[in-house]
């Protein structure tokens, strides 16, 4: 059985996805280890969570007249059901487990029986009687919500052939086409899902609703709570090139356009998101992956404004920000969109989630400083188990479940390889069986069945990356940020070696807040010091490393951190005083060697101070 994966367009892409059952990630591999784990403890704690809290009771009261109770939760609690079965979904598709049949069918029976005839859906609206249906879109999430259950359609129809929620989202989607009243959320996430319904449904109609709904956008009707620009509103998609505004909204209209182009070719749209993403990962990115440096209102700030302390990267953004980026991927073909994917993938969203998989960061800063009060959600100490707006958790559930579907694409040539992952890829002429302990090695290994080209993307990071081939011939040499190609004939070996040295990196100058500090990174994965690694009485604050010093490795098997680095450098003094005058002692301080961790591991020993910038001695 053929099951497709998040993103299907319907017009030939640049490179087209492979099937989710053209894609097995290794279980041993660290991919393939987070969608087990995503499997036997995320989603099932999605779940749980999702019924304490009151997300299905809301529905529930919808069944008497007039619903008893209150309403619980934010206005938008919906969604989190629905990113919860658009993981189930993935799921069901990716290893054929009926575990949550009786969910499905108590879920499906309960919106059937309180969506109204004309197919609105909404339990929120329906149960508050001082609210009208879109009487409220900058704020009600009302199209969000449709959004993420046209999302979960789609996948619980491609993962297990479930018929009876898509036919409950396609009477939404049916009533937003025929609806009169020029229909703009205040949070986009309709556009890609609409474009999604129409690829899994053939149904023209809602792609032409979200063209419309993308075309409305920037005539500055959307002017409440932070403006227009929070909203994307405040110019249209062809002439709004600078990220701005909700992070998370920026990432998902962005992926809705980018999707948009994908089915009608309108090369205006292409170019506009080019240039968009130029802004938003050009000088608005976090080293992490992260999104949005701005806790007031979760946005985008000015060019290099990124604070490591105040950085709220939220995990949506990230997940966000990959699956645009998997967008122009298919779109171009272009290695930058994977490496981005990449650095997000296995840094901010891998922070994200305790090892377990039942506690989740909100808000993923690069620096938590001695003495943080992390009483507050938006800020916590460490992963908390959900969030009164719990987004983040059934949207990392239902990324993992897809994750498969996001590492490798296909077209005439043959098998493009972009997440290095140890699995079995298959496309029409070829499987591909990948060796490697990637991203803590560098040494990845392909063997090939049947023949054709196979393109292995080679990190902007592996500077002196070399491949190795038996019984093919190599079309394109391994260049830094682009793809090693190989011809390969039947039972063709491909070694490509990637050189796994841990690195100084610097920003921008005009990243004012890191000036004058370095991170460390190895491969793809960023380093951080903990407070829990530093000797008894010093502080991180007081860390300055000797950027001149070797740094060297530690190897601890089956560790959650299985390469750990030591670097060199001083402890300087605590000061008595919050200001003194300045003298010309900067190199005092005891020399000190610690121990960094891959940034993703972090808290996962309590709360406690760290950096991922440190300043130089």
């Amino acid at each position: 059985m053929i099951v497709s994966g998040p993103a299907v367009p319907r017009r030939a892409p640049y490179v087209a996805p492979l099937p989710l059952s053209a894609v097995r990630l290794d279980p041993a591999s660290l991919l393939g280890r987070w969608q087990e784990l995503n499997a036997a403890a995320t989603i099932p704690h999605c779940l749980e969570n999702i019924r304490r809290t009151g997300v299905i009771d809301n529905f529930s009261r919808l069944t008497e007249k007039p619903p008893p109770g209150k309403f619980r939760g934010f206005w938008f609690a919906d969604s989190d059901l629905y990113k919860t079965l658009e993981a189930i979904g993935w799921e069901i598709g990716r290893s054929g487990t009926d575990q949550w049949a009786d969910v499905l069918s108590e879920v499906a029976d309960l919106l059937e029986r309180v969506q109204e005839s004309d197919g609105y859906l909404n339990s929120y609206v329906q149960g508050s009687p001082d609210k009208e249906r879109f009487g409220d879109l900058i704020h009600s999430h009302e199209l969000y919500c449709a959004g993420h259950l046209m999302q979960a359609a789609v996948a619980l129809h491609r993962g297990g052939g479930d018929e009876r929620i898509l036919a409950i989202a396609r009477r939404v989607a049916d009533l937003i086409v025929k609806t009169d009243q020029p229909l703009l959320d205040g949070h986009p996430e309709v556009e890609t899902a609409l474009v999604e319904l129409y690829r899994e449904t053939g149904e023209e109609s809602y792609l032409r609703s979200a063209e419309a709904q993308i075309e409305r956008r920037g005539q500055r009707t959307l002017a409440g709570g932070f403006g227009p620009q929070y909203f994307q509103d405040h110019l249209p998609v062809r002439e709004a090139i600078e990220a701005i505004g909700h992070s998370v909204r920026q990432l998902y209209l962005a992926a809705g356009v980018t999707d948009l182009y994908l089915e009608n070719g309108d090369e205006s749209l292409l170019a506009a998101m080019e240039q968009l993403w130029d802004s938003a990962f050009g000088s608005k990115l976090y080293l992490t992956g992260g999104h949005g440096s701005r806790h007031r209102d979760e946005a985008y700030g000015d060019p290099y404004e990124l604070p490591p302390d105040r950085a709220y990267a939220e995990t949506c953004a990230s997940i966000a920000a990959l699956q645009w980026c998997w967008r122009m991927l298919l779109a171009t073909g272009q290695a930058r969109y994977a490496e981005e994917m990449e650095r997000a993938l296995l840094n901010a969203i891998a922070a994200s989630m305790t090892t377990d998989g039942t506690a989740f960061f909100y808000s993923n800063p690069l620096q938590l400083r001695t003495g943080h009060d992390g009483s507050s959600e938006d800020a916590p100490s460490e992963r908390l188990p959900w969030y009164d707006c719990a987004c983040c958790p059934p949207n990392l559930a239902r990324l993992l479940a897809s994750l498969h579907g996001y590492a490798a694409t296909t077209n005439a040539s043959g098998l493009q390889l972009h997440l290095l992952s140890a699995g079995t890829f298959t496309a029409e002429t070829l499987t591909a069986v990948v060796e490697t302990g990637y991203p803590f090695d560098g040494e990845v290994v392909v063997t090939v069945s049947g023949h054709g080209e196979l393109a292995i993307r080679v990190p902007g990071w592996a500077v002196g990356a070399s491949v190795a081939v038996t019984g093919g011939k190599v079309l394109a040499e391994p260049v830094p940020g682009d793809y090693v190609r190989v011809a390969c004939e039947d039972g063709a070996t491909v070694r490509l070696s990637l050189p796994m040295v841990p690195r100084l990196t610097r920003a921008d100058e005009r990243v004012d807040a890191v000036r004058g500090c370095l991170a460390v990174e190895r491969g793809p994965l960023v380093y951080c010091v903990e407070q829990a690694d530093l000797p008894a009485g010093v502080l991180v604050e007081q860390l300055r490393l000797d950027a001149a010093a070797p740094i060297t490795e530690e190897r601890v098997p089956d560790d959650l951190t299985p390469v750990r680095l030591r670097l060199t450098g001083i402890a300087r003094p605590l000061e008595t005083e919050l200001y003194k005058a300045y003298q010309p002692d900067a190199q005092a301080g005891t020399p000190i060697t610690v121990t960094a961790i891959p940034y993703h591991a972090w808290a996962n020993r309590g709360p406690g101070a760290m950096r991922v910038w440190l300043p130089t001695a």
